[in-house]
């Protein structure tokens, strides 16, 4: 059996992948912080959907990283419990 791990460790070698996967990492951090959130929340992406009116599959998307607004976010966190903030750091 592959792990995945070293699957990663091979395409990092590639500098083509290690910049697609460095620009995915804003949408990464998103997927994380919300996952954290529900499941410190001890909630399901049923129970989270229910309280902000939407589809189970619709949060699925959003813990994807995909088409995430902000007012979306402040909604989630307020399925949650938690308290939205968002940040800007200066760049390396």
């Amino acid at each position: 059996m592959i792990d995945f791990r070293d699957i990663k460790k091979e395409w990092m070698r590639n500098p083509e992948f290690v910049r697609e996967y460095d620009a995915l990492a804003p949408e990464f951090a998103v997927a994380g912080q919300l996952i954290r959130a529900r499941t410190q929340a001890g909630m399901t992406q049923a129970q989270v959907a229910e309280k902000m009116q939407v589809t189970q599959s619709r949060i699925a998307k959003m813990e994807g990283g995909i088409n995430v607004s902000v007012e979306a976010l402040h909604r989630y966190a307020e399925a949650t419990g938690t308290r939205l903030t968002i940040s800007l750091e200066p760049a390396e």
